[in-house]
């Protein structure tokens, strides 16, 4: 239920690295020349090559002297408005080196578009697993509910942190969080639309008049999962939070309902939480892994549970039918964004149900 497949390659023991595709090449030289001058300790002669997988923005293995790099760019052709903000990354996870929540260290931000092309970033690459497939099959059972726990955790520990404290008050808007997220989504999923979807219009009508009161202004991930977190290469815990593209201040119950849209995701046959039988797994069952982030966060139970889903089944949605749009186009990060060509239908769908199903 994710919106896309994994787009945080920094663990190199779980990905596949090749060769620089050709849409994405850009001038390694230059890099090197600003590496030399913007990175405290870059040394040695460059190596270069490109994570498959990730379909929002290309990241690229930089190898030298010895130690190894993470660069995270923009890619390639136009871009919809307010997507594909590797700036936004950098600053919300250099704001977060000294809280509880782990990042990877950030070396050097490029907003000069003449040094590659487009913006990038390079941060340090962390040791660390990464799986993409959501019910973690193939580990034992208690490290299963042993990282789900930590998944919970490490989420209440981010809505702790003071946005001011942590020097980003700026960082978004106070206030109408849903209705602004509704109506970025709704803009962006029209402008990447490629075919009439019923289901989707019915959301777009119903979740601008059904949306609840918002909890204190946090720092919202928006794009926690699973699949964006780096675990430990031999503990069952999360030694990395990733991918932090869409992040900004908002209601952290959408980071919750995010998480648990995967719960939901029985139109689905390799994603999500819908076959796993919590009887013999160790991953909690949903009100399970809600009551660990509310027992973190120091919160009450929450209320209105079905809109955060419905919700972040749309958001979804929206962000998977903009992938299958650059596919069309020939500028996604990944040959895989041509499979998604139903996926923002079957998403929608299965959130219209999920409204039935509460009589909403």
């Amino acid at each position: 239920m994710s919106p896309t497949p994994s787009d945080t390659p920094e663990s190199h023991s779980d990905v596949e690295l090749t060769a620089v595709r050709a849409a994405h090449q850009f001038d390694e030289p230059a890099l090197h020349a600003y590496m030399l001058s913007e990175v405290a300790g870059y040394t040695g002669e460059l190596k270069v090559s490109q994570f498959e997988g990730g379909q929002s923005n290309p990241t690229f293995l930089l190898e030298a002297g010895g130690t190894r790099y993470v660069l995270r760019k923009q890619p390639p052709g136009e871009l919809l408005p307010s997507a594909h903000q590797v700036d936004r990354e950098y600053r919300v996870m250099h704001a977060l080196r000294d809280t509880p929540v782990p990042v990877p260290k950030m070396y050097a931000l490029c907003e000069d578009t003449s040094i590659i092309g487009t913006k990038f970033y390079i941060m340090e690459m962390v040791e660390g697993r990464l799986f993409n497939e959501t019910a973690l099959p193939n580990l034992p059972k208690a490290d299963q509910k042993a990282i789900y726990l930590d998944l919970a955790r490490v989420l209440a520990e981010l809505h702790k942190v003071d946005p001011i404290a942590a020097g980003l008050e700026t960082f978004g808007r106070p206030g109408n969080y849903y209705e602004r997220q509704i109506g970025r989504w709704t803009k962006q999923y029209q402008a990447s639309k490629t075919e009439q979807i019923d289901a989707m219009d019915r959301l777009m009508a119903w979740l601008p008049n059904n949306i609840p009161s918002e909890t204190q202004t946090v720092i919202a991930h928006g794009d926690y999962r699973v699949g964006n977190v780096l675990i430990h290469p031999t503990e069952p815990k999360i030694v990395a939070v990733l991918d932090w593209e869409l992040s900004t201040l908002g209601d952290g119950l959408a980071d919750v309902g995010y998480v648990c849209q995967d719960y939901h995701g029985d139109s689905y046959t390799d994603e999500g939480l819908s076959k796993v039988d919590f009887a013999t797994s160790g991953i909690p069952t949903e009100a399970e892994f809600v009551a660990e982030y509310c027992k973190h966060a120091g919160r009450d139970p929450i209320a209105n549970w079905t809109f955060y889903i419905v919700y972040n089944m749309f958001r979804s949605a929206g962000i998977i039918q903009g992938v299958y749009k650059r596919g069309l186009d020939g500028n996604a990060s990944s040959e895989k964004a041509l499979e998604y060509v139903d996926a923002a239908r079957q998403r929608s769908e299965r959130a219209v149900v999920l409204l039935d199903e509460a009589g909403l």
